[in-house]
């Protein structure tokens, strides 16, 4: 009897299991295809490579022109500067916390780092507003410390729970798999770090260099109240535009159906697009560089 029970228990876990996972893909399928549909209209008037790297973003004129191709350049500028920042910082922050602290303090680091992750984007655009932005215009007399700089510094401290965590919990594995041999072997916890630890934790480094430049891809609000938000060739120390700013701030005021509405839908699909092929290179990137 019970072993019927458990048996008919595991098939309805199993079945409930597939529902949902198929439910999570027909939902992202719909989506895809409800965004390709709305931007279509927008291909029909001009070709998606104008659309990608022409310059003017002038939806509501006659004739109307649109090309992103500022706002391309602003949102994989701003986050290639912000992993250049983090990922020095978030592989230190790992080592140290797997390899170097006792448990005790890691787990008082870990609590700060988990909320790092959790504080909403629009606390981190009201820091990076007032206090690095305030800096730059202090400090070094810039008329408006509002950049790519300034975004890249923030979406560097944003990303970081990502790569941390990632890569945390690959090094302390292989920690446990060398520690005792290092030891008996006199070989010093340094050494043990810079030539075994880390290049065991090759995998683990690439998935939080995947995963940290997607997030700072579609970051949208902290990012868009310090870029300045203007649709111009960036620079690191003058104003641009992200794909998700431009987004974020004309979808409310335009109108449906109008050619402004399905460009910005349209912008939408090229991020997806370019995102997945950053995703789809780091891929092979990751298997060739493991293989």
């Amino acid at each position: 009897m019970n072993r019927k029970f458990y048996e008919v228990s595991d098939k309805v876990f199993s079945f409930f299991i597939k529902l949902l996972s198929f439910i999570s893909v027909l939902l992202l399928g719909f989506i895809i295809i409800f965004i390709i549909k709305e931007a279509f209209i927008v291909f029909k008037e001009v070709p998606l490579y104008k659309f990608v790297f022409l310059k003017g973003w002038k939806p509501t004129s006659t004739p109307f022109k649109l090309g992103i191709f500022p706002m391309v350049l602003g949102s994989i500028y701003v986050s290639m500067f912000s992993l250049i920042f983090a990922l020095p910082i978030g592989l230190g922050a790992a080592i140290l916390l797997s390899c170097i602290i006792n448990k005790r303090i890691k787990n008082i680091i870990g609590i700060v780092i988990d909320l790092l992750a959790g504080i909403p984007s629009v606390i981190y655009g009201f820091f990076g507003l007032l206090v690095i932005v305030k800096y730059f215009e202090v400090s070094f007399n810039f008329p408006s410390g509002e950049s790519v700089l300034a975004a890249s510094i923030l979406l560097s401290i944003m990303v970081l729970p990502y790569i941390i965590s990632t890569c945390e919990e690959s090094m302390e594995k292989a920690l446990n798999n060398y520690k005792e041999s290092s030891k008996s072997l006199g070989v010093s916890k340094w050494h043990m770090i810079r030539y075994l630890i880390i290049p065991s934790s090759k995998r683990a480094i690439i998935s939080a260099i995947i995963l940290a430049f997607s997030r700072a891809m579609g970051e949208t609000m902290a990012v868009m109240m310090v870029i300045g938000n203007t649709p111009i060739l960036p620079r690191l120390l003058s104003k641009a535009q992200t794909i998700p700013s431009l987004i974020a701030l004309e979808m409310g005021g335009a109108q449906i159906d109008s050619m402004h509405y399905h460009g910005l839908f349209a912008a939408g699909l090229v991020l997806m697009i370019i995102l997945f092929i950053i995703n789809t290179l780091f891929y092979y990137l990751k298997r060739g560089f493991i293989d």
